[in-house]
């Protein structure tokens, strides 16, 4: 029998709702088979913790006495450089962005780097930043100079925005070259001497709804340990991939945007990161709460980590070509186990994201909805689906 999300929510009011996390739900549909289990359970919740570098903020720090007009000068928070091309006192930080006048901070292969994930970190953890303004002056704001301390408690807006997050599925990354490379999927050993994946597997959120059903612009998600929401489709959204016999994407597919008040969040759940050799990046938090409106919903949410594959792609030769091909495949369950089988050798794993803390989001988010202090939100637009005429475009270099 299909229910509603208003249905779902006026029973999560009256502390009726039935929630398990997505790893609970494999168990309750084994067991009772798909049409009891979506019967039974309301919501399933997700959950991810991982680097994800298209990942940023903006702030509006107020203005100063005289004023000053950030837009068309430069602005570093922490000595790392922010975007001014706003207006007078807004101003927006990547969590990819480092200083170029600082030789400390510039990304060498061997080095650690402290950049704009690690500024978005620090804000939230309700650390003093220091702000440096120079600005070219006008008649409505003369200031030229500025160089002082802001708190997340003192400025006006602070606002996270990731234009892609939570990819669904995503590439293991190997390097069949003779040297170590440093790449966004951590250091890669030469000939095959380690195998890097970055997903939560049977847990992640747009896995466990691989049509994009219930998730849509305007879906209420957990966002860095505070609410945050669906913006938009992600960045790099590839939803017409091939897929397996349940629907899930054989290589990178879909992203989403997000946004939420980083004064609402916790630098728990966002954690300033920095790959070796290749630069910063923000640790993100995200849980996505789907409701069991009917029996397809509820098979979607008990995909297991065997059911789950992923492209085996080479970053020592052939990605840096855009040669994005699969060498081989493996499941999240053989990822899991410590080691996989690629051409005839056992190659050592290892995960970017952090299992434990995706299982931890599921939870929190478990708990919010079943006090109450969570309801559910039907989305305003679908993301463009697999049916749909979407593509992913490349850049084409002109001769």
């Amino acid at each position: 029998m299909a229910k509603t999300i208003k249905e779902i929510n006026e029973k999560i009011k009256k502390g009726k709702a039935v929630v398990v996390t997505a790893s609970e739900m494999i168990d309750i549909l084994e067991q009772k088979g798909s049409q009891a289990a979506a019967a039974e359970v309301d919501v399933v919740t997700t959950g991810t913790f991982g680097p994800m570098c298209s990942s940023g903020a903006y702030f509006n720090t107020g203005h100063t006495s005289p004023k000053i007009k950030f837009g068309g000068g430069r602005v570093t928070l922490n000595n790392i450089e922010a975007y001014t091309g706003f207006a007078a006192v807004d101003i927006c930080i990547g969590a990819s962005a480092v200083s170029y006048d600082d030789p400390k901070n510039k990304v060498y292969p061997g080095e650690f780097n402290y950049g704009g994930g690690h500024v978005i970190e620090d804000l939230v953890a309700g650390k003093d930043i220091e702000l440096k303004a120079d600005a070219y002056g006008t008649d409505c704001y003369p200031g030229k100079e500025l160089k002082t301390k802001i708190n997340i408690n003192d400025i006006n807006e602070a606002v996270l925005f990731n234009p892609r997050n939570c990819y669904q599925n995503y590439n293991i990354a190997v390097n069949l070259s003779d040297k170590i490379i440093y790449t966004y999927m951590g250091a890669l050993k030469p000939n095959l001497g380690n195998a890097n994946y970055c997903s939560a597997g049977q847990l992640s959120p747009l896995l466990n709804d691989p049509y994009y059903k219930t998730i849509g612009i305007g879906t209420k998600i957990f966002l860095g340990g505070g609410i945050g929401y669906v913006s938009w489709w992600g960045t790099q959204h590839n939803p017409t991939v091939k897929r397996n016999d349940l629907g899930i994407p054989l290589t990178p597919a879909g992203t989403i945007a997000v946004t939420g008040d980083l004064k609402q969040m916790e630098s728990k759940w966002l954690r300033g990161t920095s790959m070796l050799g290749y630069g910063p990046t923000l640790t993100v938090g995200i849980g996505i709460p789907i409701p069991i409106l009917n029996e397809e919903i509820a098979q979607y949410t008990a995909i297991r980590d065997k059911d789950i594959s992923a492209a085996i792609v080479d970053y020592g030769t052939a990605y840096p070509k855009g040669i994005n091909e699969s060498i081989g495949r493996a499941t999240y369950a053989e990822l899991r186990s410590g080691t996989i089988k690629i051409s005839g050798k056992e190659v050592p794993t290892g995960s970017l994201s952090s299992y434990s803390k995706a299982v931890e989001i599921a939870d929190t988010l478990k708990q919010w909805i079943e006090k109450g202090e969570f309801l559910l939100t039907e989305s305003v637009a679908s993301l463009p689906g697999a049916e749909s005429d979407y593509k992913l475009r490349s850049f084409k270099v002109k001769e």
